[in-house]
């Protein structure tokens, strides 16, 4: 609300004034004093509460019919609180005296019209608005705060167009819930609007930035007019005869980003058009914060899984898809096959996009974030996955191109962490770049400016620049578990795989061999496999990079030694940077408790393979079931593996991230 007026009072003639209900009107009780007069005294209508403010340290609060001094800095504070029903209906008297005793010298008069002029929005974070005479400008994290939210309208409600927000108007009644209701209270004597004018208003900048529709009821799309945007940052309101309330609707146009905090205001003003230079009489305002578009973790249910159908040198990969539709079958998640028409061969589509959702207290959606990759899937998000109720977002690299760390298998999300005295409620956002080294590659500014923006998953850069690919999902997954932690970090680790097959060869099977039933690839002996100095030397390199990855997760992530699983799995090393020896078990797809792991052709003991054998002993005491698919030929050789080349869209969160406090 904005700070009290001051009414000037005459004693020449009676004063006129515009007030709004509830909100206090400051009136100057000295701008026309008597002379001789010492002592003032007040009375009103019924309508009109009247306040004096005073420093009770000097002055005593008048007993009976005594009345105020006029030399104690008192001031008069006055109330409406209800609406009149025709101009100058309230009425205010200031009587001056000279003596408590002696008749008043002379007297002021003030005629008040009394308007309801408020602005609302969800501030209490219900779904619905609240009329409020609180702070509705300041917008308070946590579950204890207020203020309201607002959606990007990112998603398609009429197939063949893009998002809705790129309309100039109104494309379906649907489309209203994905935005924010706003309510403009203006009631009134109908003559004080021939002389007053509301305006709504927004800052240039956060013109650009929301839409504002004003609704007049009925089913018409004509019935919904915008009023406010990028070209249009002022609206006078078109007010009808006898009307107290009108109703608006807000959507985002933009989500946060470096330049842009996310908070947008909105505000309504009474303006008096009768002076030459136009007046405004009272102000209401409101903001809004953008919802942030939110990851979800491994340990959210799947609700489904997306694949490529390719075809290349080795034919089509119909087995690998029938082993993701058994997957998911066993997931109770539904199979969703993006086919090569629309792919163009290219079968990465975890590095293509990332899904997520925004959400509301009226309303949530899935939103696909689109990489800037840019390639065979480049067109699939926006033509396929963006419709009614499912948003997209991207951000584009401007004049140079995508490097192999702007990809989103080098973007993951732990679950839920406490991190010392700080909880991360929604996890934290995890990328890959070239830190500790001096230079190298690094994921995108503008995608990672975005994530940072988004505030409730604060990022954590790790090292992947030592992969060739580059990506963290090379080196780490996490998966849900059944006990109180509620999940595990799974890291890839050479000296666990080098110990498992020390032992296996100490137990007499050192002539075992790794890529044994594989027909395309040299089998090596776990003695051979022992003795390579240079296999020694790229994974001893290998590890240090693993650790120093490890220390950072355990301190940012808040994690012991007891909540990480070390996967056994070997690299090698060819110029500088590291290459999945065997197929990258950590790279798998976790389908709530099924885990789908690329299957490692490991030494055969017994007749089963030993690396399985050791992740299931890891694992499946957890809850969890692991189920190794081959593969080798459309995947691994082509340095990805099946997390690589699948994409889950999962539950969302229960918890709401405004109740968060970043």
């Amino acid at each position: 609300m904005a700070s009290p007026r001051a009414v000037q009072l005459s004693l020449r003639k009676p004063t006129h004034a515009v007030c709004v209900v509830g909100v206090e009107t400051l009136v100057n009780v000295y701008s026309d004093v008597p002379k001789g007069a010492k002592t003032f005294g007040v009375s009103g209508s019924s309508e009109v509460k009247i306040y004096m403010v005073y420093d009770p340290s000097r002055v005593a609060e008048p007993a009976g019919w005594a009345h105020w001094p006029l030399d104690a800095n008192v001031d008069m504070v006055v109330v409406a609180d209800t609406v009149s029903q025709d101009l100058h209906d309230f009425k205010v008297k200031v009587s001056y005296f000279e003596s408590q005793e002696a008749a008043a010298l002379a007297h002021s008069v003030l005629y008040l019209t009394a308007v309801d002029v408020s602005l609302d929005v969800d501030t209490g974070r219900t779904g619905k608005v609240k009329k409020s005479s609180g702070d509705k400008k300041t917008w308070r994290w946590g579950p204890g705060g207020s203020g309201a939210i607002l959606l990007v309208n990112c998603d398609r409600d009429i197939h063949g167009s893009r998002e809705d927000l790129h309309a100039n108007h109104l494309r379906s009644l649907e489309d209203l819930q994905d935005m924010s209701p706003m309510v403009l209270s203006c009631g009134g004597p109908d003559e004080l609007f021939e002389s007053h004018k509301l305006v709504l208003k927004a800052s240039l900048s956060d013109s650009r930035r929301l839409k504002v529709f004003c609704a007049r009821g009925g089913t018409s799309l004509s019935n919904y007019k915008q009023v406010l945007g990028p070209r249009h940052s002022s609206y006078e309101v078109e007010r009808h005869s006898g009307e107290r309330t009108i109703q608006f609707y807000v959507e985002g146009l933009a989500f946060p980003d470096a330049s842009f905090s996310g908070l947008l205001s909105l505000s309504v003003s009474l303006v008096d058009t009768r002076p030459l230079s136009e007046v405004s009489v009272f102000t209401d305002s409101v903001t809004f914060r953008v919802a942030p578009w939110i990851m979800t973790p491994n340990t959210q249910p799947p609700l489904e899984l997306y694949v490529c159908s390719v075809t290349d040198i080795h034919g089509r990969n119909d087995k690998f898809l029938e082993d993701m539709s058994h997957l998911a079958t066993k997931a109770n998640c539904k199979l969703v096959v993006c086919p090569r028409a629309e792919n163009r061969n290219d079968r990465w589509i975890q590095d293509e996009l990332e899904f997520g959702y925004i959400d509301a207290p009226h309303k949530s959606f899935p939103v696909v974030f689109d990489s800037p990759r840019n390639r065979g899937l480049r067109d699939f998000a926006l033509k396929r996955i963006l419709g009614p109720d499912f948003g997209y977002v991207t951000r584009e690299i401007e004049l140079a191109g995508a490097s192999g760390l702007d990809s989103f298998g080098n973007l993951d999300v732990s679950p839920p962490v406490r991190v010392g005295n700080i909880d991360y409620p929604l996890g934290r956002i995890l990328i890959g770049g070239s830190f500790p080294k001096p230079s190298g590659r690094r994921m995108a500014r503008v995608v990672r400016d975005f994530l940072q923006a988004q505030q409730v998953q604060a990022p954590v850069e790790l090292y992947s620049d030592w992969l060739s690919v580059g990506h963290v999902d090379e080196f780490l997954s996490f998966v849900p578990t059944s006990d109180q932690k509620g999940f595990r970090l799974l890291l890839a680790s050479p000296s666990a795989c080098l110990q498992l097959f020390q032992e296996k060869k100490e137990e007499g099977y050192g002539e075992a061999e790794q890529f044994d039933g594989l027909k395309h690839k040299t089998k090596r002996s776990i003695n051979d496999i022992l003795a390579d100095k240079h296999l020694r030397r790229d994974s001893a390199h290998v590890q240090k990079c693993i650790d120093w990855n490890r220390e950072v997760l355990k301190r940012e992530l808040g994690l012991s030694e007891s909540d990480i699983v070390d996967i056994p799995q070997l690299f090698f090393l060819k110029g500088a940077y590291a290459e999945a020896f065997f197929p990258d078990m950590v790279n798998m797809v976790v389908l709530g408790k099924y885990l789908g792991i690329p299957k490692p052709f490991g030494p055969l003991i017994n007749g089963r393979c030993c690396l399985e054998e050791k992740v299931r002993s890891l694992l499946e005491p957890l809850g969890l079931r692991c189920v190794f698919i081959d593969d080798f030929l459309f995947y691994h050789q082509l340095l990805g593996e099946i997390h690589c080349g699948t994409n889950v869209r999962r539950k969302p969160f229960t918890f709401r991230w405004w109740n968060s406090v970043p």
